[in-house]
């Protein structure tokens, strides 16, 4: 394999969302067996492309990126995937819990791969994505939601310019 998977115990966070469903957190998945658990608790079988790929959204740390990075991360690392692959895994995963998909400027979607309750600040000309603490923003003055529906999540992306 490309990335000289190495096997060793992976250290996950299982932790519960409210209403009691579980919630995955990825403390660590820097090997293939970490990553190939990752998906397997996900409900996911462990194929070659999700595993190249997920190791490479799930090997260091949290993460946004494009398809577009990361197919581009995968054919430098000598994986054989098309871009339509790296998508449909990408939302293989988001409809996992593994990754967040975040829509900024309507067509240009980011995949985090932290799924904790946090906003973001937006550099506009560099096109890149930074965390902010979950609670370092409040939202108050919601409207109440329509009758059998919950609010699951706000995101507030703060854009920011240089200068």
């Amino acid at each position: 394999m490309v990335f000289g998977w190495r096997a060793a115990d992976p250290k996950f966070t299982i932790g519960k969302r409210r209403g009691g469903k579980q919630k995955r957190t990825l403390k660590m998945a820097r090997t293939h067996a970490g990553v190939a658990e990752l998906l397997r608790e996900a409900g996911l079988r462990p194929t070659r492309q999700r595993m190249a790929l997920g190791y490479l959204l799930f090997g260091q740390h949290d993460r946004h990126v494009t398809a577009e990075i990361l197919h581009a991360e995968a054919v430098a690392a000598g994986e054989r995937v098309s871009l339509a692959t790296v998508y449909n895994t990408l939302h293989q995963f988001k409809h996992a819990g593994l990754l967040r998909e975040l829509a900024i400027e309507g067509a240009k979607a980011y995949f985090d791969t932290n799924t904790s309750n946090h906003n973001h600040f937006y550099l506009e000309r560099e096109g890149q994505l930074m965390d902010i603490p979950g609670d370092s923003i409040r939202v108050d003055g919601l409207p109440e939601p329509p009758l059998g529906t919950k609010i699951s999540h706000i995101d507030v992306v703060v854009r920011l310019t240089k200068g």
